[in-house]
């Protein structure tokens, strides 16, 4: 069994090795995988989920995630309530089981065949993904599907929002919110992007390394997966400097800023 922990909580931060030692207390056979998104980036968490949940892998897979900014309500909470917990399944057999907040199921909300709430406590402890989501996973991973509560539809999850910075990596490549097959432009043609603040001359691609080095490339990126009712594998679009860092080249926007292509 393999299990990918997505959360907020920071490079290594210990609270990954509290929620790893509660999931193993119910799947101690499991290896884990820890990944780190940006403080309250649902964006970025339900990117990852999506990217890791929708591509080959072991066939025994749990992602379990926790970005939860408790935004779903603003007025003062009563015993730590937060957004609750869901479980959805995969086409390809994955289980993913977190909090439903902002667009951490918006990636896979129209490829999961299952999609449904958790019974469990949405309060009782400031830190729920240690104290109270552990056993219900495990729960789920071992067959035992009586937690289960209502159907979620997907009218109920906000789309993917367009044209946003979705990740930057560890080269400064900026993983953007934009699908490849929405654009219709020649493959050399020079573009304007912004993005905040900063605006550069960019060279549309259809492959990153097509380009000089120096140039700051738009072309479809590393990310995206094959979908059984689509022909050609589905992309994000990546702005990619060669030999630099795209990231550095546009001030070092944060997750979710906004993309705009001027010319």
């Amino acid at each position: 069994m393999f299990i990918s922990i997505i959360a907020d909580y920071g490079t290594g931060d210990p609270a990954f090795a509290e929620v790893t030692q509660r999931l193993l207390a119910g799947l101690s056979n499991a290896q884990l995988h820890t990944l780190s998104v940006p403080p309250f980036s649902t964006l970025a968490t339900g990117f990852w989920i999506a990217q890791l949940g929708l591509n080959p892998g072991p066939d025994d897979r749990l992602i379990y995630h926790n970005c939860a900014p408790r935004q779903d309500d603003p007025e003062a909470r009563q015993n730590n309530e937060g957004e609750g917990l869901t479980y959805a399944l995969l086409p390809n057999g994955v289980k993913v089981v977190g909090v439903n907040a902002g667009y951490t199921l918006s990636f896979i909300k129209d490829h999961a065949k299952v999609l449904r709430g958790v019974n469990v406590s949405r309060g009782g402890s400031q830190f729920r993904s240690r104290d109270v989501f552990p056993a219900a996973a495990a729960a789920i991973m071992q067959d035992d599907l009586s937690l289960l509560g209502e159907n979620l539809s997907s009218e109920q999850i906000p789309n993917v929002p367009d044209n946003r910075v979705a990740w930057v990596d560890g080269y400064g490549n900026i993983k953007t919110t934009i699908p490849a097959h929405t654009l219709s432009l020649e493959p050399e043609s020079k573009i304007v992007i912004r993005i905040g603040d900063v605006v550069s001359d960019a060279v549309y691609s259809d492959g990153s390394f097509k380009v000089a080095e120096g140039t700051l490339a738009f072309a479809p990126g590393s990310s995206g997966w094959s979908s059984p009712d689509a022909d050609e594998p589905f992309r994000w679009m990546e702005l990619f400097l060669r030999g630099g860092s795209a990231w550095e080249r546009f001030g070092k926007p944060r997750v979710n800023q906004s993309i705009t292509q001027l010319a």
